[in-house]
């Protein structure tokens, strides 16, 4: 399979993104791992992490040949697209349109999720040649938007980032996304006393309200 399908169809697979934004590197990476055991195939590791690359290196080291689609967050511009994509990531992730990092990703035949809110926004980002529009931000502006937005632009892929739980899930999917993606209930489901098993644990809860969603 191509490599930007293969990991397009493992986000399409599972409807879900996890985006891991922690100030940690070392944990940052535990939770990922604990997510993956929880059937999380597609995560987002944020260039906010202090020592981000080395976090995507080590997670695409481990996963890529098990199917687990290892991206990077908050890729700003050409270089850090560029900068990921040779540690490994098999996606990029921006909050906002940059035409430079989009064209990166093409070049290498990564995917590429870019950020996006107003129609022009979406339309603009569709038309730089993103694969999927990030919808963001959505934690002010959740489901009724959503669904307003894709009203006319029905035939656009679009993924919330933020504020997205098992609770409105039902809700985001209703509305018309592809898929969505989830941080905190995740991520942080460890937090108070560093039981690992509670973020695989939250990552199987999750993933069971999406596929109950999409039926």
């Amino acid at each position: 399979m191509f490599r930007k399908l293969q990991a397009l169809h493992v986000v399409e697979q599972t409807g879900t993104v996890l985006i891991v934004r922690l100030p940690d590197a070392g944990v940052a990476y535990d939770v990922a791992v604990a997510a993956v055991e929880g059937g999380i195939r597609a995560l987002e590791i944020t260039l906010s992490i202090p020592g981000a690359l080395g976090v995507i290196d080590r997670l695409a080291s481990r996963f890529d040949s098990e199917g687990v689609m290892v991206g990077a967050g908050t890729v700003l511009d050409s270089q850090a697209a560029y900068a990921c994509i040779s540690a490994g990531a098999r996606f990029l992730v921006s909050p906002h349109l940059n035409r430079e990092m989009i064209r990166t990703a093409n070049r290498y035949q990564v995917a590429s999720m870019s950020g996006a809110f107003t129609p022009t926004e979406v339309l603009e980002t569709v038309e730089a040649g993103a694969d999927i529009v990030k919808l963001f931000p959505t934690e002010n502006n959740g489901t009724e938007y959503a669904k307003a937005l894709l009203a006319p632009l029905a035939h656009v892929p679009i993924m919330p980032a933020g504020g997205v739980s098992p609770e409105n899930v039902q809700a985001w999917f209703d509305a018309g996304v592809v898929g969505v993606g989830v941080g905190s209930f995740i991520t942080k489901a460890a937090m108070a006393d560093g039981d690992y098993g509670k973020v695989a644990r939250a990552a199987k809860t999750f993933l069971e309200a999406v596929a109950a969603a999409r039926r």
